[in-house]
C-alpha cells in the first residue's frame, strides 16, 4: 500500500505528481535501486518505494537546487528563516505567513494581483541572484515566476517573468515533506547526459530505472534542446537496459495536435504499453489538450494494471508476443 502522493517542493514543469497515482499501479515492487536519469522536481522518486535512490539530472541548476534544500535534512527551521528573510527583504507577498496582497490590488486585478503586486520585487530578486547565483534566491524564483520554470538566456543570465504565485501553505508543507524524505532515504544526485548517468551506474535485475525525457512533440519550453537524434539514443538507451534485463519505465507523449511520435510509436510495439489518463495541459495557454495521447511503456509485465491497450502502431507491432499476452490477460 502506497502513501499518500507527496508533492515536490520546486512544483516543476512537467513533473508526474498528479500521475504517480497511475505511475505507482505500473511500477514494480520490491526495488533495491530506483533510478531516475530526467529527476526534474523529483515526484516520481519521492513518491517511489525503494532501498536507495539514485537520480539526475542534465540540469545543472536543478540538481543543485536538490542538493541545497536536502542539506538542511533535520534543520528546516534554519531554512525557512533564511527563506522568509528574504521574502521580507525584498517585499515579497507571503500568505503562508499571512502577508497578502491588498485587497484594491486583487479587486483591480482580480486574477493577477500577486503578479502585479511582486512584480517590482521579483524583477529585483531575478537581477540580485544574476550577479550573485546564490541558490536560495534561486530557489524563491522558482516559487514566484511564471509557471514554476528555470529558464536562462544565452547570455546565461535567468530571465523567466513573475508569475502570479507566492509563497503559501502548499510550498510550505512540500518543503517539510521533501525534507523528512531526504531525511529516511538514501539519495545520490548527479549531473550527467542521461546515457553517460545510466553508464556508471551499478545496476542489477532488482533495480529499477524510471525514464521522464522530455517529449519530443510537446511544445513546452523545457523541450526545445531534445530533437530526432535525442529520441533515438533515448530507444537505444532503453532497448540495451533491457538485453543486460534490468527494468525500466518510460513515458511520453505519442500524439498531440495532429502530430504523432512516430520514432517511438514503432520503437515501443516490442514493449508492454499502458494508456495513462494525462489531460496534458498545454504549455503557452494552460488548456487541457484532449487530442494529445500520453503512454508509459515498459520491459515488464505488472498485474496491477488493466489497462493495457494497442496504439495504432504499424502492423508488425501487433503481433508481438509481450502485447498479445497484456490483450489477453485483459
Amino acid at each position: 500500500m502506497y502513501e499518500k502522493i507527496i508533492r515536490s517542493p520546486f512544483f516543476y514543469v512537467g513533473d508526474k505528481y498528479r500521475l504517480m497515482p497511475q505511475l505507482q499501479q505500473l511500477f514494480p515492487r520490491n526495488v533495491s535501486t530506483y533510478v531516475e536519469p530526467f529527476a526534474g522536481g523529483g515526484s516520481s522518486f519521492i513518491n517511489t518505494p525503494a532501498e536507495r535512490y539514485i537520480v539526475n539530472d542534465i540540469n545543472f541548476y536543478v540538481v543543485e537546487l536538490h542538493k541545497t534544500l536536502s542539506s538542511y535534512v533535520g534543520r528546516p527551521e534554519e531554512l525557512f528563516q533564511q527563506l522568509y528573510d528574504l521574502i521580507d527583504r525584498y517585499g515579497l507577498s507571503c500568505s503562508f505567513k499571512k502577508s497578502y496582497v491588498p485587497s484594491e490590488l486583487k479587486r483591480k486585478y482580480v486574477k493577477t494581483y500577486y503578479a502585479h503586486y511582486n512584480k517590482e520585487a521579483y524583477l529585483q530578486l531575478r537581477a540580485d541572484f544574476n550577479e550573485s547565483h546564490d541558490l536560495l534566491i534561486l530557489y524563491l524564483l522558482l516559487i514566484y515566476g511564471f509557471n514554476h520554470m528555470i529558464r536562462f538566456n544565452s547570455s546565461g543570465q535567468f530571465n523567466l517573468p513573475v508569475g502570479n504565485v507566492d509563497f503559501n501553505k502548499n510550498v510550505y508543507d512540500a518543503i517539510c515533506n521533501y525534507l523528512n524524505f531526504m531525511d529516511r532515504n538514501e539519495v545520490t544526485f548527479y549531473n550527467l547526459d542521461f546515457a553517460q548517468f545510466i553508464e556508471q551506474v551499478n545496476l542489477d535485475e532488482n533495480s529499477y530505472v524510471y525514464f521522464d525525457q522530455p517529449y519530443l512533440i510537446s511544445d513546452s519550453e523545457y523541450n526545445k534542446h531534445w530533437d530526432e537524434s535525442e529520441e533515438r539514443r533515448l530507444c537505444k538507451c532503453l532497448d540495451e537496459l533491457d538485453r543486460k534485463g534490468i527494468r525500466f519505465g518510460v513515458t511520453n507523449l505519442v500524439s498531440h495536435k495532429g502530430v504523432s511520435n512516430e520514432i517511438f510509436l514503432e520503437w515501443a510495439g516490442k514493449y508492454f504499453i499502458y494508456d495513462i489518463n494525462s489531460n496534458y495541459i498545454s504549455f503557452n495557454d494552460n488548456t487541457i489538450k484532449t487530442d494529445s495521447r500520453e503512454v508509459f511503456v515498459t520491459n515488464y509485465g505488472n498485474a496491477q494494471s488493466k489497462t493495457a491497450v494497442f496504439l495504432d502502431y504499424p502492423k508488425k507491432s501487433r503481433k508481438n508476443p509481450k502485447l498479445y499476452q497484456m490483450c489477453l490477460a485483459f
